[in-house]
C-alpha cells in the first residue's frame, strides 16, 4: 500500500527523533512518502491531493488541529441533500499517531497517547488489517471529529491560539486558566442562545453549548472530561448546554464532568444524546470552535451528525 505520512513539525509533542522512528517503522510495512506541513491549511491541501492521486493510507502525526485539517481535505464539502461526502476518487484510510497536547480524536479511538507506543500499535494494527468506520459532525461548511461548541469553549480556544502564535506552549493548565477567566467574564452576561432539536420545542436561555461526536469531550492530561457519556462515533451528536452562570451550580457540574462513571445532571443543565441535528442561534454573534480550533463569531449554526463517513485504522470499538 502507498501511504502518505503528514507531519506537523510544530505540534506540541513531536520530536525529530520520534518522527524518524515513525517513518522508519512504517517504511517496513508500506511504500511511504513523508510531507511536513509549513502553514495553516497545508495538511488539508496535502490530504486532498493524496486522495486525488489514489493514495491508500494517510497517517497523521500531529495534534487534533492537524487531524481536522486532513479530514476536511479528504472529505471536502458534503452533498447538500444526503450530507455524504462526494470526493474525487476513493477516500484513503486514515491513521493517527498523536503529536499534540490533547489528541482527543486518536485517544477516543483507542490509540495510545505516547507517540512511540502509538507507532508500535499502528504497525500491529496494519499487520492485522484492523479498521473501523466512524461518524463525524458537520457545521459551518466544515467537518469536526470529536467536539464543537459555542460560547466559553470557543473563547478559550481563541485565547490559546493567540498564545500559541506568540510562542506560549499549549498545556492543560493554560486551558484551565483561560476557562476560569472566560467563565468570570461571562458570568454577568445575559443568556443569548436558542437551541432547536428534532421533534422538540425550542429551548431558550442557554449561556453556552457544547456539541460532542464522541466521549470523552476532552482530556486534562490523563483525566477524561465527559459531557455526554452516551455519545460515541457510532451514534448521533451529544448536546451539553447550561442555563446558569452561577458559581456553585457550575462547580457541581464541573465535579461531575471530572468524575469517572458519573453522568452530568443539574436543573440548569440541558443534555441530550444521539441527536441527528442541533441548531443553535444567538441573539448576538458568539464564538464557534471545532476540534479545538477557533473558527470565528457566528449567530446561527446547524450541527449535523453524519454516520459511517470515514474509515480509520484503529482497534475495534468497545
Amino acid at each position: 500500500m502507498h501511504a502518505l505520512l503528514i507531519v506537523n513539525p510544530n505540534a506540541t509533542s513531536t520530536t525529530p527523533a520520534g518522527r524518524d522512528l515513525l517513518a522508519h517503522a512504517l517504511s517496513s510495512r508500506v511504500k511511504l512518502t513523508v510531507a511536513h506541513t509549513t502553514h495553516r491549511g497545508h495538511a488539508a491541501d496535502l490530504a486532498a491531493q493524496a486522495r486525488t492521486d489514489g493514495i491508500g493510507l494517510i497517517i497523521v502525526h500531529g495534534g487534533d488541529g492537524t487531524v481536522n485539517e486532513v479530514v476536511n481535505g479528504l472529505l471536502g464539502d458534503p452533498h447538500p441533500r444526503s450530507m455524504r461526502s462526494v470526493p474525487v476518487g476513493a477516500v484513503p484510510l486514515l491513521a493517527v499517531v498523536p503529536g499534540g497536547s490533547a489528541n482527543v480524536f486518536a485517544r477516543s479511538l483507542g490509540i495510545a497517547a505516547d507517540p512511540v507506543d502509538a507507532t508500535n500499535q499502528l504497525i500491529d494494527l496494519l499487520a492485522l488489517r484492523r479498521r473501523r468506520t466512524v461518524g463525524l459532525g458537520h457545521c459551518d461548511n466544515r467537518w469536526f471529529t470529536f467536539n464543537a461548541g459555542m460560547g466559553i469553549d470557543a473563547q478559550v480556544c481563541e485565547a490559546v491560539d493567540h498564545g500559541r502564535s506568540n510562542g506560549k506552549p499549549v498545556t492543560p493548565g493554560r486551558y484551565v486558566r483561560h476557562a476560569v477567566r472566560a467563565f468570570f467574564r461571562a458570568k454577568r452576561e445575559a443568556p443569548t442562545l436558542r437551541i432547536e432539536l428534532p421533534d422538540r420545542e425550542p429551548i431558550e436561555g442557554a449561556h453556552y453549548a457544547f456539541v460532542s461526536n464522541t466521549t470523552p469531550w476532552t482530556y486534562l492530561n490523563k483525566r477524561e472530561v465527559h459531557t455526554n457519556p452516551g455519545t460515541s462515533f457510532d451514534t448521533g451528536l451529544g448536546l451539553f448546554a447550561m442555563r446558569t452562570m452561577r458559581v456553585f451550580p457550575s462547580l457541581r457540574v464541573v465535579r461531575q464532568l471530572l468524575s469517572a462513571g458519573l453522568s452530568p445532571r443539574s436543573r440548569s443543565l440541558i443534555r441530550f444524546d444521539d441527536l441527528s441535528q442541533i441548531r443553535i442561534q444567538s441573539s448576538t454573534p458568539i464564538g464557534l470552535q471545532m476540534d479545538g480550533d477557533y473558527i470565528g463569531l457566528r449567530s446561527d449554526v446547524t450541527f449535523t451528525a453524519v454516520a459511517d463517513v470515514l474509515t480509520v485504522v484503529a482497534p475495534p470499538a468497545n
